[in-house]
């Protein structure tokens, strides 16, 4: 452990003066403030799609878009240098005997298997940090602040890590010790135990989330009144959300994304959006933008996908099971493991597990890329501001690969691509703009219909934060 302590207090002065040359590094790439629609996207007569949609992706520059496109690209090569990073920690936590001499340890302080594998699942977590801390530091400092996404300090991000791993020694020493009591008490069959496990699990963080750990990280105050609130609050009403709880948050410390959710279940559910989005950007699009999320909520999408996930989590277990019986029947006995209940083979059933998951990815993608669609066409009829949701997706794509290709998208993107969101925004304008006015009675029949270009030509009133 002291050896771990003093690779962790060089890998802290390292990524502080990594963080000076990044912050020299650092770029500005976000799109002007307030809603600006080119004029070949405006409704009207001549209104085409692929003219309009042309036209919203033309609004990046050419050195935006490459920008965009390098970040995004080089986050498809990051996912393979993370699987074979982890897989070079846990293997030399398993070959060095590191991983035995924590079991043994845990064992000297308590003979009780869920406390003594608590205290592994504890260690483990510690050691996997710090070992993992190098790539972390370019990963998530480096990268980010090089790419002009990040607003932290090296010491602000470093503390935030921190603040991460004292949550996940806690929980992870937990769920730990519950796995290896399923593995101990169901046999062979623990991988159904571990799927059902994970079920809860997830349903539990989703519901501790906003109310214990974001507010950890920042400080979440009630939107003030005016427009603002007052839109959203009629749109939560109109799509029967039960909450008062809007709020904004300061994340501009942390990043220069904008962001927003509807977050909670069990009667903990509030509307969250960050002072990125208040500051950055028009009414059209925190409405278009909060439409959406409000489309994950209705659609109850945070329940669907812990189960659709739940599923994934199955398969990968049980795939993880019959690696984990034919490695130790081979490794076992060499590397001094006892079997799949002995914690010190933690490291070769994350080992495994991060391959199948690896190999899972573009299911898992497509999963939530599949319910992110259905919330953009939730949120386009809900908000009605398909201008707004455009604007909005062209400050999202900033940092995401514009337009990929069909293989691409369906490796590596978990949400729908910048062309597509606006592609579909410029569908729902023109089918939800008349070409030419209905007969009085008609209009008096049909009810209110919603009319883009003057609400468009209207939208310069602009929210800041006080």
């Amino acid at each position: 452990m002291r050896l771990a302590f003093r690779l962790a207090c060089m890998l802290v002065l390292a990524g502080s003066a990594v963080a000076m040359s990044a912050a020299d590094a650092a770029i500005v790439r976000d799109l002007p403030p307030g809603l600006h629609v080119p004029e070949k996207a405006m409704a009207g007569p001549a209104f085409d799609v692929d003219r309009a949609t042309a036209a919203w992706l033309d609004t990046l520059s050419p050195e935006q878009r490459s920008l965009s496109d390098s970040y995004f690209e080089g986050g498809y090569w990051l996912q393979l240098w993370n699987l074979l990073y982890g897989l070079g920690v846990v293997a030399a936590l398993l070959l060095s005997g590191f991983s035995r001499r924590m079991r043994d340890l845990a064992e000297r302080i308590s003979k009780r298997p869920m406390i003594s594998v608590a205290i592994y699942g504890a260690f483990f977590v510690v050691v996997s940090f710090v070992l993992g801390l190098p790539l972390s530091i370019y990963s998530d400092f480096v990268r980010e602040h090089r790419y002009g996404l990040s607003n932290l300090s090296f010491a602000g991000w470093f503390g935030e890590q921190l603040i991460m791993l004292a949550l996940t020694v806690v929980l992870g020493s937990v769920v730990i010790s519950l796995l290896y009591a399923g593995i101990r008490r169901a046999g062979a069959q623990w991988w159904v135990w571990a799927t059902g496990g994970a079920f809860l699990f997830s349903l539990f963080l989703t519901t501790i989330q906003p109310v214990f750990v974001a507010p950890l990280f920042n400080d979440y105050k009630p939107l003030p009144d005016g427009p603002t609130r007052d839109a959203l609050l009629s749109l939560a009403r109109a799509n029967e959300i039960p909450t008062q709880h809007l709020e904004w948050f300061d994340a501009s410390k942390q990043t220069t994304r904008i962001s927003a959710n509807v977050s909670g279940m069990f009667g903990v559910t509030r509307i969250s959006l960050n002072d990125n989005l208040l500051n950055k950007t028009s009414l059209p699009e925190i409405k278009a933008v909060l439409g959406h999320e409000m489309g994950h909520y209705v659609l109850n999408h945070l329940f669907k996908l812990t189960v659709y996930l739940t599923l994934l989590y199955g398969i990968a277990f049980a795939a993880v099971h019959v690696g984990l019986e034919r490695a130790l029947a081979r490794w076992g006995t060499r590397l001094g493991l006892h079997g799949r209940a002995d914690p010190a083979a933690l490291p070769l059933l994350v080992g495994i597990f991060s391959i199948v998951w690896f190999v899972l990815t573009p299911l898992i993608n497509t999963v939530v890329r599949t319910t992110e669609a259905e919330a953009d066409a939730f949120g386009l009829n809900a908000a009605r501001e398909p201008q707004g949701f455009a604007m909005a997706s062209m400050r999202l794509s900033t940092y995401r690969k514009l337009s990929p290709g069909a293989v691409e998208e369906f490796l590596f993107y978990d949400h729908p691509s910048g062309y597509d969101r606006v592609h579909r925004s410029m569908i729902w304008l023109k089918e939800n703009t008349p070409t030419a006015g209905p007969p009085p009675t008609q209009a008096r029949n049909s009810g209110t219909t919603l009319t883009a270009a003057p609400v468009i030509r209207r939208s310069a009133h602009r929210r800041s934060m006080p």
